[in-house]
């Protein structure tokens, strides 16, 4: 597992204060998953938002959330489900992106190396690939995996590139924040989706979401935003 480690301090002044922590994810049954435990390990300023489908929704429903003077310094987390697309990934995988992607350009993710340990250690036998995530406006199937795979990405999701640009480039906090995108496979090339909510994939999906809830604090916990 590679990905970039966050940076330690200079000298040996104290670090400031915990950002708060915005997880964001498009679909209900994903927020259901994220809400349905509780864990003392939370921050005390965090929550989930909710973003409905694809980009623009994400992108909208993420700069009014970081307008919110509580939430202005967020650390931004994007999670859910998506596609895999490199062959013998199953559903049920963990994706860590180094960088997510869309026509825009690319955004570095905080400490991908370390994330994909914590992920590693919640969720015990459950496979975790590390590399770029593409964004896509539509749900991707047939050849078109093919063609994303040829670009590097390892995998594909519709709302994960629009939230961390717009974590990236909202509100003072712009270029500093920790952003971090994690997604669990629910569709790849040998185990292609029909429909989320009745397919095997989709419940065992949800169950691991569930379960590495603790590995997005332990994360935002390793990645206080730089004093300003």
């Amino acid at each position: 597992m590679t990905g970039r480690p966050a940076r330690p301090g200079a000298g040996a002044a104290e670090p400031g204060p915990a950002a708060p922590l915005l997880i964001a994810c498009a679909l209900r049954i994903e927020e259901l998953a994220l809400r349905s435990r509780r864990d003392r390990g939370a921050p005390e300023e965090h929550a989930v938002l909710r973003t409905g489908m694809g980009p623009r929704a994400a992108e909208r429903a993420v700069a009014r959330a970081l307008a919110a003077p509580r939430m202005s310094g967020a650390a931004v987390l994007a999670t859910g489900f998506c596609a895999g697309l490199v062959p013998g990934m199953h559903p049920g995988d963990l994706v860590v992106a180094e960088e997510t992607r869309d026509p825009r350009g690319a955004v570095g993710c905080l400490a991908a190396g370390p994330l994909a340990e914590a992920l590693a250690r919640a969720a015990p036998g459950r496979t975790v690939h590390t590399g770029p995530l593409i964004g896509s406006d539509h749900v991707v199937r047939g050849q078109e995996r093919a063609h994303l795979r040829a670009t590097g990405a390892i995998a594909v999701d519709m709302e994960s590139a629009a939230t961390l640009w717009t974590a990236a480039h909202t509100g003072d906090h712009a270029g500093l924040r920790p952003v971090a995108a994690v997604r669990v496979i629910v569709d790849a090339p040998e185990h292609e989706l029909v429909r989320i909510g009745t397919v095997r994939g989709g419940i065992s999906a949800f169950r691991v979401l569930r379960a590495v809830l603790p590995a997005f604090y332990e994360w935002h916990r390793s990645s206080l935003l730089p004093r300003r």
